[in-house]
């Protein structure tokens, strides 16, 4: 994942806008210093790559580290850095927001990855691009720390045809009409449809389009039109996405759909990371 100079600057200028004025008060900034930080939970790592660069830009000397992806558990410490008091205090809370809000993402992300593989081994578990504005950069890795992929990174990236769209459009058959126009000019892209029916999945299936995500069909009966549509087309990929979640993505997964599209792993309280520092 690359994040420009620009973005960690603006991050750091975000909580800096001037000076520290406690450290500069209590005339401390000259004193060397080791922050350290660890974690108070079972905690996926996200993150851990931005807050080196931030400690690298504020002159803190990184003594030690472990990548975005490990996992840690209560105690364990994961970044261990030493340098000048004021820059320790400059980096702290930045660094600290980021490890929190990321990681929370990751651990997550790896539960619900865990649960569904443990069903079904050959799923993915995809994010969708409901991810805070301002913050795609971080969310995206994150997930991929966890062990999920993106959905889609944005609009001009998959041909995904929604309710919304049809609107404009007409009725299912309207679409199965301009289907294999739409592949002609699309051809290197695939052409998924979100549906909410067996009868509309069935349709397109036989029109010849290439996926379909399912919205907000309960597993039981998901599993029935997985069964029934792959009859039609066992190489059509099939989505489930919805209102699925760390309580129910293992019944999704046993449905027989490859992929899982996901919110959930974006909301959620951040990880508990306990930051010390300690006079050199």
């Amino acid at each position: 994942m690359y994040i420009s100079d620009e973005t960690i600057d603006r991050w750091i200028k975000e909580d800096v806008p001037y000076i520290d004025l406690t450290t500069l008060s209590l005339g401390i900034g000259r004193v060397k210093g080791i922050i350290s930080f660890s974690a108070r939970e079972f905690t996926v790592l996200s993150g851990v790559e931005e807050v080196s660069r931030i400690l690298g830009k504020l002159e803190i000397n990184q003594i030690r580290s472990l990548p975005s992806g490990s996992a840690v558990d209560r105690g364990d410490v994961f970044i261990e850095a030493e340098g000048l008091a004021a820059n320790l205090h400059m980096a702290w809370k930045v660094s600290l927001n980021i490890l929190e809000y990321c990681s929370g993402i990751a651990t997550r992300t790896k539960r619900m990855v865990d649960q569904a593989i443990s069903v079904n081994p050959e799923i993915t578990v995809v994010a969708t691009r409901k991810s805070f504005p301002g913050t795609k950069e971080l969310a995206v890795k994150s997930i991929i720390a966890g062990g999920a992929f993106p959905h889609r990174l944005g609009l001009s990236e998959t041909i995904l045809i929604f309710e919304q769209h049809r609107a404009f459009l007409g009725d299912i058959k309207t679409l199965m009409q301009e289907l294999k126009h739409l592949k002609a000019k699309t051809c290197e892209k695939k052409i998924i449809v979100e549906v909410e029916s067996l009868e509309d999945a069935r349709l397109l299936a036989e029109a010849g389009v290439d996926g379909l995500q399912f919205d907000k069909i309960p597993a039981v009966d998901l599993k029935i039109i997985v069964e029934k549509i792959r009859e039609i087309d066992p190489k059509i990929t099939l989505i489930g996405a919805g209102g699925i979640n760390e309580s129910n993505i293992a019944e999704y997964a046993a449905t027989g759909i490859d992929a899982i599209a996901t919110t959930a792993m974006y909301f959620g309280k951040p990880s508990d990371i306990r930051v010390k520092m300690e006079k050199f």
